[in-house]
C-alpha cells in the first residue's frame, strides 16, 4: 500500500512541476504585454495559443492526479515549442527567413528582451515547452515502468 502511494506522490511532482511551469510561462508573457507594454508578434500569439491551455489542463489533472493526460499535453508542448525555436531562429540567426509569419505589426525578428546576449522571450518560451515536455516524459516512462 505504501508503494502505491510513493508513485502516486512521484506523478504528482511531475504534474504539479509541469502545471508551475505553464502557469510561469503564462504570468510571464501576460506580464511583458500587459505590464511592460510589449506588443506580441505573430509567432508569440501562436505559442500562447499552445501555453495557455496548459495552464487549465495541467491544472485540473494535478489536482485530480491524473497522469494520463501527458498524451494529451505532448502534442501541445510539441507544437508550441517547435514554433518557439522557429521564432528563435528567427530572431538570432542572421539570414534566416525559412517562413515569414509576421509580415505586418511587429517583426518577429524584434527582441524586446536580449539578456546576456541570448535570452529572448522565444527562448523562454522554449525552456517553457521543454520542461513541460519533458515532465511529461518522465511521467509516462515513470509509470509505464509500474
Amino acid at each position: 500500500m505504501e508503494e502505491t502511494h510513493k508513485q502516486s506522490d512521484k506523478s504528482g511532482f511531475w504534474l504539479y512541476g509541469a502545471w508551475f511551469v505553464s502557469l510561469l510561462a503564462t504570468l510571464g508573457s501576460l506580464y511583458f504585454s500587459e505590464i511592460k507594454g510589449f506588443i506580441p508578434c505573430d509567432l508569440c500569439w501562436f505559442q500562447r495559443i499552445f501555453m495557455y491551455p496548459l495552464v487549465v489542463i495541467l491544472g485540473i489533472a494535478t489536482f485530480q492526479n491524473d497522469w494520463k493526460i501527458a498524451r494529451y499535453v505532448l502534442p501541445l508542448t510539441l507544437i508550441g515549442g517547435s514554433i518557439s525555436a522557429m521564432h528563435y531562429m528567427e530572431q538570432k540567426i542572421p539570414g534566416f527567413g525559412g517562413i515569414r509569419p509576421c509580415v505586418s505589426g511587429v517583426p518577429c525578428s524584434a527582441e524586446y528582451i536580449n539578456w546576456l546576449g541570448f535570452i529572448t522571450i522565444p527562448f523562454l518560451a522554449l525552456i517553457a515547452f521543454l520542461m513541460i515536455t519533458i515532465a511529461m516524459v518522465l511521467l509516462i516512462v515513470k509509470k509505464k515502468n509500474n
